[in-house]
């Protein structure tokens, strides 16, 4: 039997998989390949945007209260960001004009408060949370639940601007870009556990 070893880039982050037949090597390719097609960047008018996309067999009032409890955030951020709730959550679920506010450590030995407002929340289909102070210049964060055959489609839609201008893009494009990412590919393989797949 030959071993085969799987290693391809998408958008700077690198997947390690090893298998012992062809098969299983084409597996971590169809892997690598969903993945690109679930999480996208763009970029317009110099805000970056980043998509994902993700389907559970759930249904979507499950879903929905579970995303619409804040202190659920820290379950499905990577462990390593430190990522916590700081502000007093009452009522649990969520609301329009509600103040959340955090600390997490984007990169090792560095941690930040960051506050952000619910600005729009339509009862069981979507909210969107804004910065209001942290570490970019500009976040829009649109999360988006539809009803499919099989369950519910969860989508999220990032927009960010970097401070610090031409800067700011330089660091964009050789950390925060592939953090985000990394950050929704940990919630590729962690809501499913949740949700179904």
């Amino acid at each position: 039997m030959v071993n085969y070893v799987v290693v391809e880039k998408t958008e700077g982050t690198f997947f390690n998989y090893q298998g012992r037949t062809e098969k299983q090597a084409e597996e971590a390719r169809t892997i690598i390949k969903n993945l690109d097609e679930m999480i996208r960047f763009y970029k317009h008018s110099g805000i970056h945007t980043l998509l994902a996309e993700q389907s559970f067999s759930a249904t979507r009032q499950y879903v929905w209260s579970f995303l619409s409890q804040p202190h659920n955030l820290s379950e499905i951020t990577p462990q390593h960001m430190g990522f916590q709730v700081t502000s007093p959550l009452k009522p649990e679920k969520m609301y329009s004009g509600q103040i959340i506010t955090y600390k997490v450590s984007p990169f090792k030995g560095f941690r930040i408060n960051w506050i952000t407002e619910i600005t729009h929340v339509q009862e069981g289909w979507y909210f969107v949370d804004e910065q209001r102070f942290g570490p970019y210049r500009f976040w829009h964060h649109k999360h988006f639940l539809s009803e499919t055959e099989k369950g519910v489609k969860m989508t999220d839609e990032v927009s960010y601007k970097m401070p610090f201008g031409f800067l700011g893009e330089i660091i964009n494009r050789l950390l925060v870009k592939r953090r985000l990412r990394k950050i929704f590919e940990y919630r590729q393989a962690v809501l499913p556990k949740q949700f179904g797949n």
